[in-house]
């Protein structure tokens, strides 16, 4: 998927983001905006190594060795287990749903062998928002004005942030967007996550830096945000074809056709997402841990991630 090694690409003057190839499991995109009154940074990575990475590639460009701010898009590790790694002086900031999962998240202590190689996050500990909102705080360095967006209902999880640059129409979605990979509403609701690609359509940005995969444009926009449409749609096809039969979301999975869909990288995620609609229908909480082991028996295997791979 394009440029192999992480880079830090200038959007508009004095905003940026943190890409990382190839952008599966656990290897995420960032950011960082400038102004006079300071750096906020757009979320962090999964690994101390890689997060290290980022925040010298960011004072590298910036000259600014502590953000004032950084603000996390939503709480799964791959954007905030190198929260620990910011300068203590740096306000972090996030949804209160957010700050509230990742409180109890138990992978940043250990991660389950349902990935191969099985990650290792290196020295990071465990920090929530400092701050908190419920739908939407505006920020200020200098004149430069950062808005601070949640769109209202659960979509990839239930406390999804989008940061807007209304004067540079530039638009972080965090992972309201896979670019060319497998969307994961595991922990949010596939029919919360359709709703958000119109939402996030009405920005009208023309810069958008989405949570995994390359960047896009202005005129790139409406056709990724339709091919994710159409397997959102698939998806709750899907699950309801599949309670209407009586199947399990690892046999609906095992009789989807997903068509150009398959050849998106991590297409084991269908199952995942299957056992979430499943849940939201029939009113429970789910089981996250029987929809990975589903998960790695769709994918006869162990997911694949590259995040301890060398970054050179």
């Amino acid at each position: 998927m394009g440029q192999q090694t992480p880079h830090l690409s200038e959007i508009v003057d004095g905003v940026y983001a943190w890409v990382q190839p190839d952008g599966r499991w656990w290897v995420n995109n960032a950011g960082a905006i400038t102004g006079t009154g300071g750096t906020i940074v757009v979320d962090t990575c999964a690994t101390a190594e890689r997060t290290r990475r980022f925040l010298d590639a960011v004072t590298r460009a910036t000259g600014d060795a502590a953000p004032r701010w950084a603000v996390n898009t939503h709480h799964h590790g791959d954007h905030t287990y190198g929260n620990s790694l910011l300068p203590d002086s740096t306000v972090l900031i996030g949804h209160e749903v957010m700050r509230a999962e990742l409180l109890v998240d138990p992978i940043i202590l250990g991660c389950p062998p349902v990935w191969s190689p099985v990650p290792d996050w290196g020295a990071v500990t465990r920090r929530v928002p400092d701050t908190v909102l419920r739908s939407e705080l505006t920020l200020y360095t200098g004149e430069r004005r950062v808005e601070l967006r949640h769109p209202g209902y659960p979509a990839h999880t239930g406390g999804d942030v989008v940061v807007w640059l209304p004067e540079e129409r530039v638009l972080y979605t965090g992972d309201l967007v896979f670019n060319g990979l497998t969307p994961l509403t595991v922990m949010g609701s596939a029919e919360g996550a359709l709703r958000a690609l119109e939402w996030l359509a009405s920005f009208g940005a023309e810069h958008i830096v989405p949570g995994h995969g390359p960047l896009l444009t202005g005129a790139d926009f409406p056709g990724v945000l339709g091919e994710i449409e159409r397997y959102y749609r698939l998806v709750l096809e899907t699950a309801a074809d599949g309670r209407r039969r009586g199947l399990t979301p690892l046999a609906a999975a095992r009789e989807c056709d997903l068509g150009a869909f398959a050849d998106w990288p991590d297409s084991e995620r269908l199952v995942l997402n299957l056992h979430r609609e499943y849940a939201l229908a029939e009113g429970t909480g789910g089981d996250v841990i029987a929809a990975f082991v589903d998960a790695v028996a769709w994918n006869g295997g162990p997911m694949h991630t590259s995040v301890n791979a060398p970054e050179s």
